[in-house]
């Protein structure tokens, strides 16, 4: 503890030192980047990859507000503009310990019409360099060489036109545009639909839209970087996953902010030449998402857009008094601001502790016994959490976005402390990393939650809150577990968390709350449940919209594609929560025929329009084809702990406006395969008996029973999803001895047996 306090002190004595930037994300938030969209920061993510949790993804997106129909000079990346994204992951060493520096390139490949797209050819065709440095910036390595960026999705004539357009789909950019980098990442840089979602009537003073939010981004795009890199690249000591100590390995923490720079100097010649001078200095950033937005006041936020989370310490004072509090507060603005009335800050928590600006919070037990062992101890962190006793804030909003949060005493869920808000309880956070800054922080060894599961939620780590407080599969222990959701914001951020209504809840008090300093409501001996009557009016607390208005994809690079330009006059925001339109009964998609063996998929259209062609695709499964017998891709097919829900589309060949889609979880049809061997009274139409398991043999013999008639299929596959045999038989309804052949090299093999509704795998080892 001393050695870290030591190396606080340390750093608050360089960051005071440090002469601050005096140069100028988010959408617009700032008065000098809303004048330079190219270099505009929107939204930060960082999450463990749902399709392959060895993996992360970090995604920064840029330019606000795309219009899809916004041309004849559609929205790119920049030129002249440095696109990173930086990773801490060792709070010993200064600033980024990673980098991705990104840089574009236009041409124009027929300069002789004002289209942007004609006969084949691309203006403004947009390539990049991607350089990565893995020393902080002192070198860096070429990883990428002309990527290619799919250009605007412009609209059917221009995309899929073999005449006078590209001849392609869309889909096919943007899988020309995945590339993998010569170190190891997976790497897109494109348009994109925008994915988040907030109504912005929140800037009239605060004005909350219960009844019919608008999503204020819906139908626009953005320009979005997708890097999915190994876990072992990114942690510090070069470390698989599978080598962290627990699920809240503080070792795999890691910071990510993303930037934008442009040179020093911008001249404009005759002609219209413009040249450009002088070194690269930032002028945008982001990390936490809407710190700049609703944290930082309008006269220091070019100043922050220009300053390096190492420098951040100047502007702490906006969180331990947050300006939002005050419209949370009756004593200050709050009867003003009736959308926040559900929102209202601790004033007498346990009788003694007032949370509200200026008051003093938890001040008093600085230095006291009380506090000896915590995270409050002044011989860890008290100096930062403690500062003063006018800062109330400091203790819970500061180590949010400033150092993460530490397993340690008070931040522990209240399960287990008895009542007592100091003790230990249950662990449910760790993404400490004590940099002083605006980092995004994520703990890479937190398991996924699957976004099929019941209990995935918007709400991240506050809902995973909610769940270890009430819910028996947790609560009833202390210990640590993996609570669902223990992987959303704000350890990281997944695309689908509601970061708006998360972070007002948190200004509100919530993670007070969580902890166990309760709302005034609450009286300590006498309330039976801290579910009171003001957590409960927080918790259901919603600021807008609460997902975002298109669906994600389930494979790389997980963003929605963009929006089309040509699809009519209306492009206004989308009503949420609003009455569904009637099901079409014209025109609909559904699965004919599912193989739960190999993946399978025959697609069909529903009433489709006579004399038309009906294509079909789906993320996972296959790009736009009139064939309607496809299969899903071995990759996702076989591995058990991806997502198994497929948003199949059709539309009418050539008329991409005619599109219908829906929802199949291919594993729930299948009852979702176990790696294991049948438990004795499970439920199944059929049995399976392994003979030799593990084999030194290339061919494994099995006893199998299934129902008479019933159709059967036996398939085989490699760790890597390659079917190594496939074979389909109708069962006797007796034991029958069957044989499967694998491969002769050592390691993990999958058998999987089914029918048509369900299907058992087995993992076989090849010694």
């Amino acid at each position: 503890m001393k050695n870290l306090l030591y190396f606080i002190a340390g750093l608050l004595a360089v960051v005071c030192l440090q002469p601050s930037s005096a140069v100028a994300s988010s959408h617009r938030e700032a008065p000098l980047i809303s004048n330079d969209p190219l270099a505009d920061n929107t939204d930060l993510y960082a999450f463990r990859s749902p399709a392959n949790d060895q993996n992360i993804v970090l995604i920064a997106n840029y330019i606000p507000f795309e219009h899809p129909a916004g041309g004849p000079n559609w929205y790119s990346f920049g030129e002249r503009i440095r696109y990173e994204v930086h990773v801490d992951n060792n709070a010993g060493t200064p600033g980024s310990d990673i980098i991705y520096r990104f840089e574009f390139k236009q041409m124009n490949e027929d300069p002789t019409t004002f289209f942007n797209i004609r006969l084949g050819k691309e203006n403004l065709k947009t390539t990049y360099t991607c350089q990565r440095s893995m020393d902080g910036g002192r070198s860096f390595q070429t990883i990428i060489s002309n990527g290619i960026v799919p250009p605007p999705n412009i609209g059917p004539r221009s995309i899929e036109n073999s005449t006078v357009g590209l001849g392609t789909t869309y889909d096919k950019q943007v899988e020309k545009g995945i590339m993998m980098a010569s170190t190891g990442e997976k790497i897109f840089a494109g348009p994109v639909d925008d994915p988040f979602f907030v109504d912005l009537g929140i800037f009239d003073l605060g004005a909350i839209r219960s009844e019919n939010p608008r999503d204020a981004v819906a139908k626009f795009n953005c320009h979005s970087i997708v890097i999915e890199v190994p876990i072992a690249t990114l942690q510090k000591d070069k470390k698989a996953v599978s080598m962290a100590k627990n699920i809240l390995d503080g070792d795999y923490v890691i910071g990510v902010y993303a930037s934008a720079s442009r040179q020093m100097i911008k001249t404009l010649y005759a002609a219209g030449d413009v040249g450009y001078d002088g070194e690269y200095r930032q002028v945008s950033r982001l990390g936490m998402p809407l710190t700049n937005e609703v944290i930082i006041p309008i006269g220091m936020k070019d100043r922050w857009n220009a300053t390096k989370p190492s420098n951040d310490l100047q502007f702490a004072k906006y969180f331990s008094n947050p300006e939002l509090a005050l419209y949370m507060d009756d004593s200050q603005f709050g009867t003003a601001v009736p959308g926040l009335a559900p929102l209202r800050i601790q004033t007498n928590s346990l009788g003694a502790f007032d949370f509200r600006n200026g008051k003093p919070g938890l001040f008093a037990l600085k230095g006291t016994e009380s506090v000896k062992g915590t995270a409050l101890d002044e011989a860890a962190f008290g100096s930062v959490l403690l500062p003063d006793n006018k800062s109330p804030r400091a203790v819970d909003l500061l180590p949010i976005f400033y150092t993460g949060v530490p397993n340690l005493p008070p931040y522990q869920l209240a399960t287990g402390k008895g009542g007592r808000a100091l003790r230990a309880g249950k662990p449910f956070i760790n993404n400490f990393l004590p940099t002083l800054g605006d980092w995004l922080r994520l703990n890479m060894a937190v398991p996924t939650t699957k976004r099929n599961s019941p209990d995935f939620n918007s709400l991240g780590l506050i809902q995973a809150a909610v769940l270890g407080l009430t819910d028996p599969r947790y609560n009833a222990s202390a210990d640590m577990q993996f609570i669902p959701n223990m992987d959303g914001f704000p350890n990281g951020r997944r695309l689908e968390d509601d970061v708006t209504t998360i972070e007002l809840q948190a200004v509100g008090g919530v993670v007070l709350a969580a902890i166990g300093l309760w709302y005034d409501d609450f009286i300590p001996g006498t309330t039976a449940s801290p579910v009171t009557p003001m957590l409960g009016k927080v918790l259901g607390f919603k600021a807008g919209p609460t997902k975002n208005d298109k669906e994600f994809k389930a494979m790389f690079p997980y963003e929605a594609e963009p929006w089309r330009g040509f699809r009519g006059p209306s492009y206004e925001g989308k009503k949420v929560d609003a009455p569904a339109p009637p099901a079409s009964t014209e025109f609909a998609v559904r699965v004919k025929n599912f193989s739960c063996t190999n993946g399978d998929i025959v697609f069909e259209a529903v009433n489709p329009a006579p004399g038309k062609t009906v294509e079909y695709s789906a993320a996972g499964v296959s790009v736009w084809t009139t064939n309607p017998n496809l299969r899903v891709e071995q990759e996702l097919f076989w591995d058990n702990n991806s997502s198994g829900v497929l948003t199949l589309k059709a539309r009418y060949l050539n008329e991409p406006d005619s599109q219908v889609s829906m929802e199949y979880d291919f594993r729930k049809q299948c009852s979702r395969a176990r790696i294991a061997s049948e438990p004795i009274n499970a439920p199944a139409s059929f049995s399976i008996n392994v003979l030799g398991n593990p084999t030194n043999k290339d061919v494994v013999a099995f006893d199998l029973r299934g129902n008479a008639g019933e159709a059967m299929e036996i398939g085989v596959s490699d760790a890597s999803g390659r079917i190594m045999s496939h074979a389909a038989f109708n069962a006797t309804g007796n034991v029958e001895r069957k044989s499967v052949r694998i491969g002769r090299a050592p390691g993990i093999y999958f058998l999987k047996v089914g029918t048509p509704s369900e299907s058992r795998t087995i993992k076989l080892l090849r010694e």
